[in-house]
């Protein structure tokens, strides 16, 4: 789960992901990165943490980082959380790593190439709309990909 900072989205993401996985007691490692190292070794933002709360998911084990080109061979799947970043990360591959690389709300809506907005500047509701679309996102992951009924 990517998204610039790593401290709104794809730590929302990489929490909604491994809630999912553990109640259907799938084992998958799921992490988070930034594109930028803005916020390396920083808790998520306080509103990602209380919206993660609020559906009894905690991510305060998380912290930012970075993302490193041995994420492209570590990860099967490297979801971006807008068009800017996934654009920087296909930038990033090499030869046969960019099919790994797809947004992430193409998962729910497939094809529309949408982005999750950052609910950084944004108001409380912000982080709901974002929570929301990152949990339907998640469950289209686990049909798709392990096959899966939500």
């Amino acid at each position: 789960m990517v998204c610039l900072g790593n401290i709104c989205r794809s730590p929302l993401a990489e929490g909604i992901l491994k809630h999912k996985l553990k109640a259907k007691n799938i084992e998958a490692f799921v992490d988070s990165a930034g594109t930028g190292g803005y916020h390396i070794d920083a808790l998520p933002d306080e509103r990602s943490i209380a919206i993660a709360k609020k559906y009894d998911i905690d991510i305060t084990d998380q912290r930012a980082r970075k993302l490193r080109s041995v994420d492209f061979t570590d990860f099967d799947l490297i979801f971006a959380m807008d068009t800017y970043n996934y654009q920087d990360l296909k930038k990033m591959t090499k030869d046969g790593e960019e099919v790994k690389v797809k947004m992430i709300l193409n998962e729910s809506h497939p094809g529309k190439n949408m982005s999750v907005p950052d609910p950084y500047y944004g108001g409380k509701d912000g982080f709901e709309n974002v929570y929301q679309m990152l949990n339907l996102a998640c469950d289209k992951i686990l049909e798709n990909y392990f096959k899966l009924k939500m």
